[in-house]
C-alpha cells in the first residue's frame, strides 16, 4: 500500500475526532431533554421533608423573603397572668363595720393583696378569736353553706368573707371579749392578726356558734 502523505493523515484524524465529539454531544442533549424538564437532584427532592416520608410536614415550609417571624411564646398579657395562690405574707386582713340584723351580728373579714403580683384565693378563710395571751376563745367558726369560687386579686384588690353570730344579748350565750381575730388565708398556715374592737362574742352555751362564708370579690356588702 502506498504511504499516505503525513499532512493528509493528520487531517483525517482531526476530522474523525470532530465527528466523534459531535456524536457524544448529541447523545448527551437527547438524555437531558428526553423528559422535557431537567429533574432536580435527590437532595433537592427531599429537603424540608420528614425523614423517610417523602412528604413535607407542617412547620417545614420556609418563610417568605422579608417576612417577620411571629413569636407566640409568652404572648399572653402580663395583666391577665396569675402566679398561683396568695400567701399570707402578701395579704393584709381587716374587719369591717358590723351589719346588725334580725338578732345577728355580721362582719366582713377583708383580705387585700399588698404584693406586686396577681394571685388568687379560693374557699373559706380560717378564723379564731383569741385573748391577749393568744389563747383561743370558743370553738372554730362553722363554714356557712355556699359555692366557693376562685377570686383573682390584682395588686391592691380585695376579697371578703362574712363572719356572723347571734347577738349575745339575745341568745343568752356565754361570752368573752377577744383581743384579736386571727385570720388565716385559704391553704395557708400562718394567720394574720386583726385587733378586735367590736365587743363581746359568744364562746359557749346556747346559740354560741360563729359562722364564716366563702370568700367573694370586693370588701363586703
Amino acid at each position: 500500500m502506498a504511504n499516505t502523505p503525513q499532512p493528509l493523515r493528520r487531517t483525517a484524524l482531526l476530522a474523525s475526532g470532530v465527528a466523534l465529539l459531535g456524536l457524544l454531544t448529541a447523545c448527551g442533549n437527547e438524555s437531558a431533554t428526553s423528559s422535557g424538564t431537567p429533574q432536580p437532584s435527590q437532595a433537592a427532592r427531599t429537603a424540608g421533608t420528614a425523614p423517610g416520608s417523602g412528604t413535607a410536614t407542617p412547620g417545614d415550609t420556609a418563610p417568605a423573603v422579608g417576612a417577620t417571624p411571629t413569636d407566640t411564646a409568652g404572648s399572653a398579657s402580663a395583666s391577665a397572668r396569675t402566679d398561683g395562690r396568695c400567701h399570707t405574707s402578701e395579704l393584709r386582713a381587716a374587719v369591717g363595720r358590723v351589719d346588725p340584723g334580725a338578732g345577728q351580728r355580721n362582719f366582713p373579714v377583708v383580705l387585700t393583696n399588698t404584693s406586686d403580683r396577681t394571685c388568687t384565693v379560693y374557699g373559706y378563710p380560717g378564723a379564731a378569736f383569741v385573748d391577749a395571751s393568744g389563747k383561743q376563745l370558743g370553738p372554730d367558726p362553722e363554714r356557712a353553706a355556699g359555692a366557693p369560687k376562685t377570686v383573682t386579686l390584682t395588686p391592691g384588690k380585695s376579697a371578703w368573707a362574712g363572719l356572723s353570730f347571734s347577738s349575745p344579748q339575745i341568745s343568752g350565750s356565754r361570752t368573752a371579749t377577744p383581743a384579736a381575730l386571727l385570720v388565716t388565708p385559704p391553704d395557708e398556715r400562718e394567720p394574720l392578726k386583726v385587733t378586735w374592737t367590736a365587743g363581746e362574742v359568744p364562746v359557749g352555751g346556747n346559740e354560741s356558734s360563729v359562722s364564716v362564708t366563702a370568700l367573694d370579690a370586693g370588701t363586703g356588702p
